[in-house]
């Protein structure tokens, strides 16, 4: 175990290793398999990403807001796995939404600053970073910001231009942007227009649109009726693709990672069969025969 910052990871890097697993943002993961590429050392990258959760119509509404309200607010958005944004049927939109302002006052009560169940921001970079979000839509839950405890409310915003900053990087915090869509199509467009998420929420009755979704985009793991719960089952390998990672870890899959398949074959002593040895021009009818 060796404790640092950046200048204690770029040593490291220089460190002929057998494997090197990292957890974290795209930038940085480009130095650090470039630094493995020096010594051509395997790499698993866990990178999170802009994770899409599309709720269609014919959902019951509490219940997916509360579990998309639980799996975004949980460490304060801070996870590799949370939500990043939501695509609602414009159908349903408003009901939506007010299913999610009363998650967020069952979960954290009228003032989530006075919960013992809601976290702060890591630190002053990050709350800074968040808080510039805080002006690119229309504020519809919370909004809150103490710089002093670092404390950021659960948030959701609506309103949001999809070329927004917001909408171009992963958010990793808690704010929660809602974009309305008026059929699946279009919201597959617009997820498939993005990288590769680490992960993708559905939350749909139809078997139908849980197939096409299945099929028609591609992400490191793909939930129905759910989020973030895949994290925590040790018999899924966890991991992502293109921009949000490579490689898997957790249960075997993680051993499996972190170890190497020797390929091992004994032969005995007590005798030698002469066909593989050349010459071969006789052998060669009997070696197709035996085929």
């Amino acid at each position: 175990m060796v404790t640092g910052g950046p200048e204690v990871a770029r040593e490291l890097l220089g460190v002929r290793f057998d494997h090197i697993f990292y957890t974290g943002g795209t930038r940085v993961a480009r130095y650090v398999m470039e630094a493995a590429a020096r010594t051509l050392t395997p790499v698993t990258l866990e990178l999170g990403g802009k994770n899409p959760c599309i709720v269609d119509r014919d959902i019951t509404i509490p219940y997916a807001a509360r579990r998309i309200a639980w799996a975004k607010f949980f460490n304060a958005g801070q996870t590799c796995v949370a939500p990043d944004y939501v695509l609602v049927d414009r159908e349903i939109r408003g009901p939506f939404i007010d299913a999610l302002k009363s998650a967020v006052t069952r979960f954290y009560g009228q003032d989530p600053r006075q919960s013992p169940d809601y976290a702060r921001i890591v630190n002053r970079a990050h709350f800074d970073r968040l808080c510039s979000f805080l002006d690119q839509g229309n504020v519809i839950v919370g909004g809150k910001a103490l710089a002093q405890e670092l404390y950021i409310s659960p948030t959701v915003m609506d309103d949001v231009p999809v070329d927004a900053p917001m909408m171009q990087e992963e958010i990793f915090g808690p704010i929660l942007p809602v974009l309305a869509y008026d059929d699946l199509p279009a919201a597959l467009d617009f997820v498939n227009s993005r990288p590769k998420p680490l992960s993708l929420y559905l939350f749909s009755r139809d078997r139908d649109r849980q197939e096409q979704v299945r099929k028609e985009t591609s992400s490191g793991g793909y939930v129905i009726n759910d989020a973030t719960v895949q994290f925590v089952s040790q018999y899924l390998p966890f991991g992502g693709v293109g921009e949000s990672g490579m490689g898997a870890y957790h249960g075997k899959t993680g051993f499996d990672t972190f170890s190497h398949t020797k390929s091992i074959v004994k032969n005995t002593m007590l005798f030698d069969i002469p066909l593989r040895y050349v010459p071969y021009r006789f052998k060669l009818p009997l070696v197709r025969w035996l085929f």
